[in-house]
């Protein structure tokens, strides 16, 4: 105000100062300077006549002859819908606001009073509150780019489609229009996402808080009837789950989105027109209510929107409605301490209230009986709710007092179910938002929906002991998924009929939509219903005609089929009754037990909001705990422990693309081919072949997989060059062919080349909980070995983290947000970030390929912050001595609190290759094993490559003590020596172990350090010659150690083999033989990589 009456001042003063101006001449229809204009004189008489209207309600009710309370009536709704009209433009002008500087408002909300005092805590982005959501202005840059194409989209889909569709329905809306669409330059804007990780490998979860408010406007006339009716700004927030299912391995990588709102979404319209009626008080909250029971009806959980992104999605509707995650059953006991709000005599009569209760999940609603006049009222009364995401899903309790007019507000509560689920059963007196003093008293009990027939019975029983209201507690849940008919019958006239399904299970009927016009119809429907006693009822299914009266087939099921059938589940089509010889109903039944696993009671203090009493009671006498008991084990989902493993054998290629040319051309040369190999996400890379069109790599490469559908093992070939190397061809096999086959050995021809042709091999490995084969398992795959590969793997570790219970807590007794590294070897893994507790689940499972188990830990750090809470070291050897090779219990941690403990499942599976080449371990194994049961100790042996001693590529594994056999001891007097021959077809190597000697003699005083030397006769070069490391000061020396020379099979068998047991303790003489071993390896089977003990022979002794 200053700043502006300095402006008119020093205006004023200039204009004094200005000299006079030339004098002008009025406009046309104004009189002279003092004069007042006619648009003046219009404007003032419009505001006389507008005032005058005020009178004009008063002059008709008058006339009519009403009275007075009329008139007072309709000013009083006119200034009401005034009221909500001023209220709602505010709201939508405050949030624009709110949203236009996101950043800027909540910071200067935090610099100025606090973001608790200046903002509630639900005007706050998502982002503020929650450290693990993320912001993406990126997203919301993107959808205010696309917003004008959004309207015209809408504008041609109101118009074009909705329009006729509308005009159709009914004679009366045949001049409906839509005038006016307008999106407006506001878009639906994304205040953080949350990315759930670790649930389901096979899908994606996304939370998104949206918030729109909107500039749109959207007119509707009809003009048969003079009526104009539309929107003029909207408000729309909620957190809405958005799902991506199933994950495949083509484009575009995700089949189908999934998309609803966890909870009921808030939304606020500013009508115009006829519908400015809809502002009024009471019908505004009416209409509000029943706008989004509509979009409740097709996006809020259990109802979801499927998008699907490929042609042909199969299993569409168990992606819309999947089975249920549990069953939560809600037993409404009883309130304390309720607010008065009937009053008499303008309050100075105080009387009571009549309350009922509102139990809500979802847009599952159920409404308790009326208490008349009690502030203590007690129900008894029990519902169950299906509940399909946790977290997110939320219990909601709202009391009322019945009135005849409008029920007053008593208060609420509610619950996330994650908090019950860890649980298993709460029961405790909640206190009631907005309820003063008030509580309510809930016992909530998490049923697991289980697959085994066998427990019904204990169900059952259960039952019976329960006292419920209005309906009694259900044993099962049976989903049915109706998918399709075939060849129904006609109608009489020879037309296709409109068909559509009821389904009934005693009282309880659910239908179908209608599918129109024709005999075999798609439904694509799903329907859930609780059992009582699923051994005694049916499921009756009627297929009519859309005018219900003409039955075009009929079925009975009897429910106690599924209790036999195989995971309690039908998948088939059913021969209609009453119908045409070939009418088929093709249906998907799921029935599952609701199992309560928890103890029967357990209470656990919650803190209070201010002002209300922290008070724990329950009415059943000793049912009150400190803490609600921890599950004794971890509850992994279905798909844990599934995986397998592909070996991937990556062989050789032939007739490969030259590249490598010189001189223009003229001069044709080679290629230095390389492989690049993909599965699963996993990429690996071969070595480079110089110069060679036909190269050979013998490389294995192993990588953990599930059943995806759509994986494929691809091979890409190039060839090395200096700047950009070429392209040589590329291949792949469906993994889905390997998974079944277990094994595929193949020529694959190359693609977008001319020639070429690779040879590569898939073997699926499936975890096998046994250790009883380790030896096997680490002797096969130190004969397979290739020098250019890894290690191979013998065994997978499947973790899955559950929880950790009594984390300690950050300076200031604040509760962390803790979150887990798992790491084996090399390979380290991290979960979700869980917030702000002592008690964080995680829910996560995790892979490990496994080298050595009786060498290798698994270690865990709990973590916050990066800080380090908590410590586990777990050796795998004690999962080897473990039935079932798994450990499922809470661990303690180290370096924690005194009560820190980990919870979680730890399962060891050997992978066992029944396509290796090595035929006859199985045998020799098992002989072993018949010679080692006298007595005899075990020791470790470690198989090194070319006997080099300092290798880091160890194989360790348990086999039966030299001493403890019985192989023909007497007949060898200078001992024994222990071999492995064996032929590696896909290497084309001839392999050969060293493993051991016994018994051996030595005419020297001091025990002799002894070594084997190899030679492959008859070549005695240098280049054939192979020895291991030297074994000091015994007689029973242990090698362990491999060695290869590169030859093809025929080649193999044309060799001799001498193997010389050497003392190498003197360095001034030359190294004596003590023994030595002959073999023809043209009479030995060379596929049989059996370990022998081979008697020594005087070296001077003929062969």
């Amino acid at each position: 105000m200053e700043q502006n009456s300095g402006q008119e001042a020093a205006a004023a003063a200039a204009a004094a100062a200005a000299p006079d101006p030339l004098p002008q001449v009025p406009p046309s229809g104004s009189r002279g300077l003092g004069g007042i204009g006619s648009a003046e004189a219009l404007a003032a008489l419009g505001a006389i006549g507008r005032r005058l209207l005020w009178l004009l309600p008063v002059y008709l009710a008058g006339r009519a002859g009403l009275s007075l309370g009329f008139v007072v009536a309709g000013v009083a709704l006119y200034m009401g819908w005034r009221g909500r009209r001023r209220g709602k433009e505010r709201s939508l002008r405050m949030a624009g606001l709110l949203l236009s500087d996101e950043e800027g408002t909540v910071s200067s909300a935090a610099a100025t009073d606090g973001l608790g005092r200046s903002l509630g805590k639900s005007d706050l982005p998502a982002w503020v509150n929650f450290h693990d959501v993320e912001k993406v202005e990126w997203l919301n840059k993107i959808l205010a780019q696309a917003w004008p194409f959004f309207g015209q989209y809408m504008e041609k889909l109101l118009v074009e489609n909705i329009t006729p569709s509308i005009r159709a329905s009914n004679s009366h809306l045949q001049t409906l229009t839509f005038s006016k669409v307008d999106m407006g330059e506001k878009p639906l804007k994304i205040l953080g996402v949350k990315v759930h990780t670790g649930m389901n490998k096979k899908q994606i979860l996304l939370d998104l808080t949206v918030s729109y408010v909107g500039d749109v406007q959207i007119d509707v006339e009809v003009k048969k009837y003079f009526c104009k009716a539309g929107v003029k700004g909207m408000q729309l927030h909620g957190m809405l789950r958005v799902i991506l299912e199933p994950l495949i391995g083509d484009v575009p990588i995700v089949g189908a989105l999934t998309v609803f709102f966890i909870r009921r979404p808030t939304l606020d319209i500013n009508w115009t027109g006829f519908t400015n009626l809809l502002d009024i008080p009471g019908l505004s909250s009416v209409s509000d209510t029943m706008i989004m029971d509509a979009i409740a009806s097709f996006l809020v959980l259990p109802n979801r929107l499927l998008i699907p992104l490929i042609p042909d999605l199969h299993d569409a509707a168990e992606l819309r409605s999947p089975v249920p995650r549990g069953v939560v059953r809600v037993h409404l006991i009883q309130a304390k301490d309720l607010q008065s709000k009937d009053k008499y005599i303008k309050g100075m009569i105080e009387g009571k209230s009549d309350p009922y209760a509102v139990v809500r999940v979802g847009t599952q609603v159920f409404t308790s009986k009326i208490i008349d006049e009690d502030l203590n009222p007690t129900w008894n009364e029990m519902y169950e709710f299906i509940v399909h995401e946790v977290p997110g899903q939320e219990l909601e309790v709202e009391l009322y007092d019945k009135d005849p007019d409008q029920d007053d507000f008593l208060g609420r509560m509610k619950l996330d179910f994650g908090e019950l689920l860890r649980a298993r059963m709460l029961e405790e007196w909640f206190p009631l938002q907005d309820g003063g003093r008030a509580r309510v008293h809930l016992r909530l009990e998490w049923l697991t929906l289980m697959s085994d027939p066998s427990k019904l019975d204990q169900v059952l029983q259960r039952n019976k002991t329960i006292s419920s209201k209005p309906e009694p507690p259900s044993a099962a849940i049976l989903v049915v998924y109706l998918d399709k008919a075939q060849d129904l019958p006609l109608k009489k006239s020879s037309k296709e009929p409109n068909p559509v399904v009821q389904l009934s299970i005693q009282d309880v009927t659910r239908e179908s939509r209608v599918v129109y016009s024709t005999a075999s119809p798609v439904w694509d429907d799903a329907f859930r219903f609780f059992l009582q006693n699923p051994a005694k009822e049916d499921i009756d299914i009627q297929v009519k005609d859309d005018n219900r009266q003409t039955t075009l087939g009929s079925l009975t099921i009897p429910l106690s089929r599924l209790l036999s059938a195989d995971g309690m589940t039908l998948d088939q089509g059913f021969q209609l009754e009453n119908s045409g010889s070939n009418s088929r109903i093709y249906m998907k039944l799921i029935m599952r037990v609701l199992y309560f696993d928890a103890p029967e009671v357990c209470s656990t203090p919650r803190p209070c909001p201010p002002g209300h009493l922290n008070v724990t009671e329950s009415t059943y006498v000793g049912s009150s705990v400190d803490k609600s008991p921890r599950p004794l084990t971890a509850s992994p989902d279905a798909q844990f422990g599934t995986e397998n493993v592909i070996r991937i054998h990556l062989l050789e290629a032939e007739n490969l693309i030259a590249k490598d040319n010189f001189m223009g051309g003229m001069i044709k040369g080679k290629s230095d081919p390389y492989v690049k190999v993909r599965l699963g996400g996993q990429k690996f890379r071969s070595r480079v072949i110089k110069e060679e069109l036909n190269p050979r790599w013998s490389e294995i490469y192993e990588v953990i997989v599930t059943d995806v559908p759509g994986q494929e093992v691809e091979f890409d070939l190039y060839d090395k060059d200096v700047d950009k190397d070429d392209f040589l061809g590329r291949c792949k096999i469906p993994l889905r062919r390997a998974l079944t086959c277990k094994f595929v050995d193949e020529w694959l021809p190359l693609e977008d080349v001319k020639s070429g042709r690779l040879h590569v091999k898939l073997e699926c490995l499936s975890p096998i909980p046994s250790a009883a084969e380790l030896e096997q398992v680490l002797m096969v795959n130190s004969l397979i070995q290739t020098p250019k590969s890894e290690e191979l793997s013998s065994a997978l570790l499947s973790v899955f983290l559950d929880r950790a219970a009594e984390l300690p807590l950050k300076k200031g007794s604040k509760p962390p947000n803790p979150y887990v590294s798992l790491s084996v070897r090399g390979t380290s893994y991290k979960t979700k970030v869980a917030s702000q507790t002592a008690d964080p689940v995680w829910d996560e499972s995790f892979s490990f390929l496994i080298k050595r188990p009786h060498a290798e830990s698994l270690e865990l750090q709990v973590k916050d912050d990066g800080h380090v809470v908590g410590m586990l070291s777990l050796p795998l050897s004690q999962l080897l001595v473990a039935e079932g090779l798994f450990l499922d219990r809470w661990f303690p941690l180290s370096n924690s609190g005194p009560g820190s403990q980990i919870l979680m499942r730890v399962q060891l599976g050997l992978l066992i290759s029944h396509h290796s080449g090595v035929e006859a371990l199985n045998n020799a194994a098992a002989e072993e094993n018949g010679e080692s049961s006298q007595k005899g100790s075990e020791t470790e042996l470690c198989i090194r490559e070319d006997g080099d001693s300092g290798s880091t590529q160890e194989l360790r594994q348990r086999m039966p003590h030299a001493h403890s056999s019985n192989s023909e001891l007497t007949d060898s007097p200078l001992g024994q020596l222990r071999l492995t021959v064996w032929y590696h077809v896909d290497a084309r190597k001839l392999v050969a172990i060293v493993h051991s000697c016994r018994n051996l003699k030595s005419n020297a005083k001091d025990l002799p350090d002894l070594y084997v030397s190899l030679i492959l006769l008859p070549d005695k070069s240098r280049v054939s010659k192979r020895k291991t490391t030297l074994r000091k000061k015994t007689l029973n020396p242990e090698f362990n150690e491999k060695f290869e020379w590169d030859l093809p099979l025929e080649e193999a068998q044309r060799r001799k083999l001498e193997a010389y047991i050497k003392n190498g303790a003197s360095f001034m003489s030359r190294p004596e033989p003590i023994g030595k071993v002959h073999l023809d390896l043209s009479q030995k089977d060379l596929t049989q990589g059996a370990a022998q003990w081979y008697d020594l022979k005087d070296d001077k002794s003929s062969s």
